[in-house]
């Protein structure tokens, strides 16, 4: 006989004993996850819940593929673990892989255990290389948790862990037409004032001390703000004029989300290192990797790497690598998350028609993001960038709406995101926009 789950001590037992992320943990209502497949998760009542962000943007083949579980199995009766010194089969032929499917001449990956350390990786590495210390990135950028990416990017919630964060990081603007900090009259010409930013950026800070330029594949939870199409190619070029590197964060971006395999390929540039993780693994298992040119690679041939994490190459993690790349190939999800972002952009064109609260979607593949206003006149945000208090609770109420209505999304400031796994259909996108399309009525209802 099966023992009787008390489903209330599964939620005391994880609010009593464990801290959950970026919230104060007083009144947190978690939801309480029984099984997951597919696009939906079920919770322990039995309601199901469409997962229309892969969770964190990261559950790119979606939930429960026992491929994954085979493999993980076949590789934990092999050898589970051995310290990244050592070489095995799995680690090889994941490292292959990778440098098959990245760009150009991307061709080294030191394995690490989730996105903030593949960031905090390739800046060490960026350092080594070029001598210099100085990182240069957007404001409007997340580049991950640690206190060296969260330097780097420019998140507000990294101030309440130090309001002037690690040295040697700066900021710049981004080409965000719909609220171009210059005013700008066309994508193109806000992306050429940006491009001026930055140049006189590293012309103030000494080019000499800049080791690289970070940026993301596609932008991710600071709004999806889409780059002017030659935008990515002239930061490259102004990049190898003054002898720094680019590195490009593809921690959400990767692995077909935007309908190429990586978000860099939509703008015809290679990076000198690039950091991956979420979609490496679908988020099964915790894997992250940063890869860097042959040019890089061949540095370290003569000097040491000086970087190591007890857990680099992982042989579990890595066969679960190995196995959701075929997925993803085997699948045709890149194309599909190709078409179905296509789909999704029409029918946002017909939801802005009736939400007088849709002031902008911006989508590249399966990486959306719907920006609300008060007034598509004045661009007034549905609520602040950066909210807190009175400010914040028109965005939880609109979160806990579409929580309600059956849906997990990641809802942020006066942002709804999209960005469902890869093997979603119409009739689910349907099925999702339906949700957000009740749930703005909220939104509607501030609109003036």
């Amino acid at each position: 006989m099966e023992a009787v789950i008390d489903k209330q001590q599964i939620v005391d037992n994880c609010k009593d004993y464990t801290l959950f992320s970026w919230a104060k943990q007083g009144g947190l209502h978690p939801v309480n996850i029984d099984t997951a497949e597919g696009c939906y998760l079920y919770d322990r009542d039995g309601k199901k819940y469409l997962d229309f962000t892969s969770q964190l943007m990261n559950v790119n083949i979606g939930h429960g593929n026992q491929r994954i579980t085979e493999a993980v199995a076949k590789q934990m009766r092999e050898v589970s673990y051995v310290y990244p010194g050592m070489a095995t089969q799995v680690r090889g032929e994941l490292g292959k892989k990778l440098a098959e499917i990245t760009p150009g001449n991307l061709s080294k990956t030191f394995f690490t255990l989730g996105g903030s350390e593949a960031i905090e990786n390739g800046i060490k590495i960026a350092r080594m290389y070029t001598g210099r210390h100085k990182i240069i990135a957007q404001y409007r950028s997340y580049h991950g948790a640690t206190y060296g990416s969260m330097s780097a990017g420019g998140d507000p919630r990294k101030h309440a862990v130090d309001a002037q964060a690690a040295p040697n990081y700066v900021q710049v603007e981004n080409p965000y037409f719909y609220r171009c900090p210059w005013g700008t009259s066309s994508l193109e010409e806000c992306g050429e004032m940006a491009l001026r930013n930055l140049e006189q950026v590293i012309l103030y800070q000494n080019p000499e001390s800049v080791a690289a330029i970070l940026m993301e594949g596609e932008s991710g939870s600071s709004g999806c703000i889409k780059y002017p199409p030659m935008y990515l190619k002239r930061v490259k070029e102004m990049a190898e004029k003054y002898g720094i590197l680019l590195i490009c964060d593809e921690v959400m971006s990767g692995f077909g989300r935007t309908g190429k395999m990586f978000a860099i390929e939509h703008h015809d540039v290679t990076p000198d290192i690039l950091c991956m993780a979420k979609g490496l693994t679908s988020g099964y298992l915790p894997l992250g990797g940063t890869i860097v040119t042959d040019t890089i690679a061949a540095y370290f041939d003569e000097h040491p790497l000086v970087i190591g994490l007890t857990y680099s190459a992982h042989p579990t993690c890595c066969a679960a690598a190995l196995e959701n790349l075929k997925i993803i190939e085997e699948e045709a999800m890149v194309d599909n998350a190709a078409v179905m972002g296509k789909y999704i952009e029409m029918k946002l064109a017909e939801l802005a028609e009736r939400h007088p609260s849709i002031g902008d979607f911006r989508n590249t593949g399966l990486l959306g993001c719907i920006e609300l206003v008060k007034n598509r006149e004045t661009k007034e945000p549905f609520a602040p960038w950066n909210a807190k208090g009175e400010a914040a609770k028109p965005t939880m109420e609109l979160a806990g709406r579409i929580r309600e209505l059956g849906m997990f999304t990641f809802v942020k400031w006066n942002f709804i995101f999209i960005a469902p796994p890869l093997n979603i259909t119409k009739d689910q996108i349907d099925e999702g926009l339906g949700i957000i399309s009740e749930a703005l009525e909220i939104a509607d209802a501030h609109c003036v």
